[in-house]
């Protein structure tokens, strides 16, 4: 009878005391994304602008490079067999229909038939760099993002740690708190522009793949095309 009254005597003590140490002690905050981000600061808006640039630009070359990508396996059959049997204006139909950075590269050259072929190879050339520099356009502001925007994010967090040692000159004391709190809210620029700058640099990486695909197609057709005309009976 006596060890259960202890019990129950002990039980009450300690559901007081959690009780007190709950009314005493605040509750933790809990931290949310979006509110780490409008503690990151001034710097916060040119990142978030960083970010959504690079994001237009990778969907608009994304779609851009995406359809001059489409399927031309037959193109060049096709292309073939109008040459040989001497139907320019068929295969010149054909490239233009087609509408993409190969055909049109190819209608350069076929236009050029009949010239001799260094100057067959000079258009085919000089089109394909310029269908190239179509499908490179932006693709460098993607690089250039990717380099500022961690940077940019590491300015951030040292303006806010130069504001933190002023608060603690003014007061003359060095407050845990303060440091420890200020520090934390301002590597937050530091993290963003981190992730911002590495996903930048990974899509410019993507595009640029994409983009050499593209080329090597182009450059292997044109090779195909050039030993079409010096065929024999060409």
């Amino acid at each position: 009878m006596i060890t259960l009254l202890i019990q129950d005597t002990t039980k009450v003590l300690q559901d007081t005391a959690n009780a007190v140490n709950q009314a005493v002690t605040p509750p933790v905050p809990e931290l949310h994304f979006i509110d780490l981000l409008f503690k990151g600061g001034w710097v916060m808006v040119p990142l978030a602008f960083l970010a959504f640039l690079a994001l237009v630009i990778f969907v608009e070359r994304y779609l851009t490079i995406k359809k001059s990508t489409k399927d031309e396996s037959n193109l060049m059959v096709q292309i073939r067999s109008y040459i040989q049997s001497g139907n320019l204006e068929g295969a010149s139909a054909l490239l233009r229909n087609n509408n993409s950075p190969l055909s049109r590269m190819l209608q350069k050259g076929l236009k050029r038939i009949g010239r001799p072929i260094k100057d067959i190879e000079g258009a085919i050339e000089n089109v394909g760099k310029l269908e190239v520099s179509k499908l490179e356009k932006n693709i460098s502001i993607l690089g250039i993002v990717a380099g500022i925007a961690p940077m940019l994010g590491f300015v951030g967090t040292i303006v806010g740690v130069i504001t933190i040692f002023h608060q603690v000159s003014i007061k003359g004391a060095i407050e845990i708190g303060t440091i420890s709190g200020g520090l934390y809210t301002k590597m937050i620029t530091s993290a963003t522009g981190l992730i911002i700058g590495i996903i930048a640099y990974v899509l410019y990486h993507i595009l640029n793949i994409m983009v050499e695909k593209i080329i090597l197609k182009m450059e292997t057709d044109a090779i195909d095309f050039i030993d079409l005309l010096e065929e024999p009976g060409k």
